[in-house]
C-alpha cells in the first residue's frame, strides 16, 4: 500500500490516472448532505462518480439520480454486485465512511485484490473539531498503527507548515442527531424499493429511528439532570477515574477490541477497580453523546458495581462537557475512544483495552489494569505532542461532516486531498503538504 515507507527514503506515489479518467464509487457516508456535496465538487474537479445507495436515506441524500446506484438485494448478494460495478463502471476509487461495517470491509478486500484507491472517512481522531480522511483504512486498519513515533518525528522536523488551530466550536452535535433520526425515519417510511435492506445493526430499523427520536427530544432533559449529577460530583472532592463510554454498535469498538458488548467491558473495568483502586477513589462512566439506551448501559454498570461491592463508589452520567470532567480526572481508562485524545492532551495517565491510532510507547500506559488503577503513569509530553502534531498536519481536518458551517470548511480541504497522488502520510514524508489547515479569524 501507499503508506508502508514515510521517512525521507519515501519511494515514489503509484502512477494516478488524469482526474478525467478517474471513476468514483461512493458507499455509505455520514448522515447528511456530505457525500452530495462532495460527489458534487469531484465532478466539478473533472472526474466522474457514482453512487450506491442501500436504502432510502442513502438515496434521498444524492442529488445526481443519473449516477445512482441501487443495490435492493441482500447482504448475501453485494459482493457480486459491487465485482459487477467496478467492472462496468470502470471504478479507479472506492469511497466511505468507516471501513468495518459488512458492506465496507468487503469493499475493503474488493479495493485491496483490485488495487484501488480506498479513501476513508471517520469522526476525527482530535474530536470535535476534526473529521479524518485516510486511505487504505482507519482506526485499527490504519496506517498509523505501523508508523512509529521515530518517522512522525523525523517528518514533522522536516516540515516547516504550521499548525493552525480550530474555532472554539463548530456546533455539529445537534445537526448530528438531527440527521441520524431523519435518516433512519426514511428508512423506515420510504423503503420499499429496498425490501431487502438489513443494515448492519443488531436491532430493527424502526427501533433504530425510535431511540434516536428519542435521544433527539430528551437531549434538555438529559442535559439538564447531567447538570445536577457533575454538580454534586465535582464539590465531592471525589478522585476519580473517568471512563468514556463507547456506543456498542460503533464500528471502533466491535472491529478493533475483544469486546463484544459493553456490559464486558464495564464488568472487567469495575472488577478490577474494586480489587485494586484506592479505597476513597470513585470511577466514574459517561456515556457517548449519542448514547440512545439500546446497550443498557445504566443498568450494566448498577449491576456490575453492587456484584463487586463497589455501588457507593461508582457513577453513571449521561451528559456533560467532556473537558470539564476530564479537568478534575486523576486517570482515564477506555477501549479505544477518541475522547482519550483529549486526556492525553491534558497529560492524564489513560489506559486502553483495544487497538488505538494513539496507543503508542510512552503515550498511554503499558501498566496492567490493576496497577493502573493503585498508580497511574502519565503519558510522556513530548512524545504525545509529536503524535498530535502529527495528526494535524497529515489526517485530521478541520471542519464537520454535519453542521452546514463546518461541513463547507472540510469540502473546501477533502477534494483536493483525494485528487492528490499521495495520501496525507506519504505528502508530509515528502514534504509536499500545504498550508490546509489554516482558519482565518474572519472564519472563527
Amino acid at each position: 500500500m501507499l503508506h508502508q515507507t514515510l521517512a525521507n527514503d519515501a519511494p515514489e506515489a503509484e502512477p494516478q490516472p488524469n482526474t478525467e479518467d478517474r471513476v468514483f464509487l461512493l458507499l455509505q457516508g455520514p448522515h447528511g448532505p456530505f457525500f452530495d456535496r462532495l460527489g458534487q465538487l469531484l465532478r466539478q474537479a473533472g472526474a466522474t462518480v457514482w453512487r450506491c445507495g442501500f436504502n432510502a436515506g442513502d438515496e434521498f441524500f444524492w442529488s445526481d439520480k443519473d449516477h445512482f446506484i441501487r443495490h435492493a438485494g441482500s447482504m448475501q448478494d453485494w459482493p457480486q454486485h459491487l465485482d459487477r460495478i467496478l467492472v462496468e463502471k470502470g471504478v479507479t476509487d472506492i469511497v466511505l465512511y468507516g471501513d468495518v461495517r459488512p458492506i465496507h470491509a468487503m469493499a475493503r478486500s474488493a479495493a485491496s485484490e483490485d488495487e484501488l484507491h480506498f479513501h476513508v472517512f471517520e469522526e476525527g481522531y482530535l474530536r470535535p473539531y476534526w473529521i479524518s480522511y485516510e486511505r487504505g483504512g482507519s482506526n485499527g486498519h490504519s496506517a498509523l498503527l505501523q508508523i512509529p513515533l521515530s518517522q512522525m518525528r523525523a517528518a514533522l522536523r522536516d516540515s516547516t507548515n504550521e499548525i493552525h488551530r480550530p474555532p472554539a466550536q463548530w456546533g455539529d452535535m445537534r445537526h448530528h442527531k438531527f440527521y441520524g433520526a431523519f435518516y433512519h425515519f426514511l428508512v423506515l417510511a420510504a423503503n420499499r424499493r429496498y425490501r431487502r435492506y438489513g443494515g448492519h445493526r443488531q436491532i430493527s430499523v424502526a427501533q433504530e429511528f425510535r431511540l434516536n427520536l428519542r435521544r433527539f427530544l430528551l437531549s434538555p432533559a438529559y442535559n439538564f439532570k447531567s447538570a445536577l449529577q457533575w454538580r454534586r460530583y465535582r464539590l465531592s472532592g471525589w478522585p476519580y477515574t473517568l471512563v468514556p463510554m463507547q456506543l456498542e454498535h460503533d464500528s471502533n469498538f466491535l472491529g478493533h477490541s475483544h469486546f463484544r458488548r459493553n456490559s464486558q467491558f464495564v464488568d472487567l473495568v469495575i472488577a478490577e477497580f474494586a480489587r485494586s483502586a484506592p479505597r476513597h477513589h470513585h470511577l466514574l462512566f459517561k456515556a457517548h453523546p449519542l448514547e440512545d439506551g439500546r446497550a443498557g448501559n445504566r443498568g450494566s454498570i448498577r449491576d456490575a458495581a453492587r456484584r463487586h461491592g463497589v455501588a457507593g463508589r461508582v457513577h453513571y452520567l449521561r451528559g456533560g462537557k467532556l473537558a470539564e470532567l476530564l479537568a478534575h480526572a486523576r486517570s482515564v481508562v477506555t477501549v479505544n475512544s477518541t475522547a482519550a485524545q483529549q486526556a492525553l492532551w491534558r497529560g492524564i495517565p489513560v489506559k486502553t483495552l483495544g487497538r488505538a491510532i494513539y496507543a503508542k510507547p510512552g503515550i498511554v500506559s503499558n501498566q496492567p489494569l490493576a496497577a493502573f488503577f493503585a498508580d497511574p503513569q502519565p503519558p510522556d509530553p513530548k512524545a504525545y505532542r509529536v503524535l498530535r502534531d502529527y495528526l494535524l498536519q497529515t489526517s485530521q481536518v478541520p471542519g464537520g461532516f454535519y453542521s452546514r458551517r463546518s461541513r463547507s470548511h472540510a469540502l473546501r480541504l477533502v477534494a483536493d486531498m483525494m485528487l492528490s497522488a499521495d495520501d496525507p502520510y506519504r505528502a508530509l514524508a515528502k514534504g509536499h503538504v500545504a498550508h490546509r489547515h489554516q482558519i482565518s479569524d474572519r472564519e472563527a
